[in-house]
C-alpha cells in the first residue's frame, strides 16, 4: 500500500499538532484529504495510480489517524475547518508547493472547501467527493437526513457524553459506523479496515466529536457569514456524489452547488455510496485525473 511513497510527519503552525503523511510521485502537487471515520489510507487505490502523473500528497486530519489529536477548545475552533484548512497548507508549505489542486471526501471536502474560500491564491483546483457545503445541509436537514446521519449530532453533544457512551467499544463502533449505520456504507478491502479499527482511540474519538460540535457552531457561523455575503469558491470546481448516498438521496447537488461554487466545471453523480474511492475507485481516479490534468 503506497508503494514508493515516502511516510513523514509535519509540524504545522498550531504545536500542539503535527500531521501525519505520505507523498510520492511526480507531476504538479495535488492534495487528497480523507473523511470521517477514515485516514490516509481511504485514497490507497487511487493515489499510486495518481502518482505517475502528479505529486500526490495524502493526509490524516488532526484527529484522525496518526496525527495529532489536542484536546477541544471551549469554543472548539481548534477543529474548525479553517484550522484543520490551515494544517494543510501548513504541510504544502513544507513540502515547498505554495499553489496546488485539492481533492477531499466528506469532512476532508469540507476542510478543502474552507482552504479554497480562504485561500484562494493557493488552491488552484477543488474537487469534492460526496458532500454539500454545511451551510446548505443544516439550513435544509429533514427528519429523513437526520435519521440517516444521526451521527452529526450525537457526536456533536456537550463532551463528554458521546465519548463516554463509545468508550471500550471502539471495534464495535468502527465497524457499524464503516458497514452498517446509514446508507451507501461498506466496500471495504479487510486491511483498511483493520486500519482503521487501529486508529479509533479514545483520543481519535474526541477529535471527531470536536471536528462535528465545531461544524454546528464556529464552521456554520463562519459558512452562513460567507453565504450572507455572497462569498463563494472561485477556482475551477469539480463535484461528484453517490447516488446510493445520502447527498443524493436528501438534497439536490446540482441545485444546491452553484450558490456556493462559481465556476463548478464538472458535476455528476458516481454509483457508488459514500466512500467512492474505495467503491469505484477506478472511476474517481478517472474524475481526478482528467480534472486535475485539463
Amino acid at each position: 500500500m503506497f508503494e514508493g511513497f515516502k511516510h513523514v510527519q509535519v509540524q504545522t503552525t498550531d504545536p500542539e499538532v503535527k500531521i501525519n503523511l505520505r507523498y510520492g510521485g511526480n507531476g504538479p502537487p495535488i492534495l487528497l484529504i480523507h473523511g470521517n471515520p477514515l485516514t490516509h489510507v481511504h485514497w490507497h487505490l487511487v493515489a499510486p495510480r495518481l502518482a505517475k502523473d502528479f505529486t500526490v500528497v495524502v493526509t490524516d486530519l488532526r484527529g484522525y489517524g496518526d496525527s495529532g489529536k489536542p484536546r477541544g477548545l471551549p469554543d472548539h475552533s481548534n477543529y474548525s475547518f479553517r484550522r484543520m484548512g490551515q494544517d494543510q497548507i501548513d504541510v504544502m508549505a513544507h513540502l515547498g508547493f505554495d499553489k496546488f489542486c485539492v481533492a477531499g471526501h466528506d469532512r476532508g471536502a469540507r476542510t478543502a472547501f474552507r482552504m479554497a474560500l480562504d485561500h484562494p491564491d493557493k488552491i488552484k483546483k477543488f474537487a469534492s467527493f460526496d458532500i454539500l457545503p454545511t451551510h446548505h445541509v443544516l439550513s435544509n436537514a429533514t427528519w429523513q437526513w437526520a435519521l440517516n446521519s444521526s451521527h452529526w449530532f450525537f457526536m456533536a453533544q456537550a463532551y463528554d457524553i458521546p465519548e463516554k457512551l463509545i468508550e471500550g467499544k471502539y471495534d464495535y463502533y468502527i465497524k457499524q459506523k464503516l458497514t452498517k449505520l446509514g446508507i451507501g456504507k461498506g466496500g471495504f478491502y479487510e486491511e483498511t479496515l483493520k486500519e482503521y479499527a487501529r486508529v479509533c482511540t479514545a483520543e481519535n474519538i474526541h477529535g471527531v466529536c470536536e471536528d462535528y460540535r465545531a461544524a454546528v457552531s464556529v464552521d456554520m457561523a463562519m459558512d452562513t457569514e460567507d453565504f450572507k455575503a455572497g462569498r463563494k469558491i472561485q477556482c475551477p470546481a469539480a463535484v461528484y456524489w453517490g447516488e446510493q448516498s445520502h447527498t443524493d438521496k436528501h438534497f439536490d447537488p446540482r441545485k444546491a452547488w452553484p450558490q456556493y461554487a462559481a465556476n463548478i466545471v464538472r458535476i455528476k453523480p458516481l454509483p457508488c455510496g459514500h466512500y467512492p474511492a474505495e467503491q469505484v475507485p477506478d472511476m474517481v481516479y478517472d474524475e481526478i485525473s482528467t480534472f486535475f490534468r485539463d
